[in-house]
């Protein structure tokens, strides 16, 4: 009886605690500079025209966020692995250049918001 109940207080116990240890690694310089370029991914056409460069550029990313997930599963070192993120930080900044200068041609901007004082 007496152990019965110390087997389900060590049961108890182990439920409380969280079972999943979640490491802290502090993110390369490479892959915080490429998360930034994807926090700037266009998700919606300029000016809500939707061309042959709108549907480019989203194949064009959807390809590249491809090409990452096979260079850092085929990353044999961290050396690889900060290559895949720089790569993809610059593919990203490129297609979303080139979709800008594009759609800017036509007559559309991107459209921006500056508060003063800030």
């Amino acid at each position: 009886m007496k152990q019965t109940k110390i087997i389900a207080a060590a049961v108890l116990a182990a439920t409380a605690v969280p079972t999943v240890a979640i490491a802290v690694v502090p993110a390369m310089y490479e892959e915080r500079v490429a998360r930034a370029e994807e926090d700037r991914i266009i998700h919606s056409p300029i000016g809500g025209i939707q061309t042959k460069y709108w549907f480019n550029y989203r194949a064009n990313v959807n390809e590249t966020q491809k090409e990452l997930t096979s260079d850092l599963r085929g990353a044999s070192d961290i050396e690889d692995q900060r290559d895949a993120w720089e790569e993809y930080g610059s593919e990203l900044r490129h297609e979303r250049g080139t979709y800008v200068k594009a759609m800017a041609k036509k007559g559309y901007r991107v459209p921006s918001v500056y508060i003063e004082g800030m």
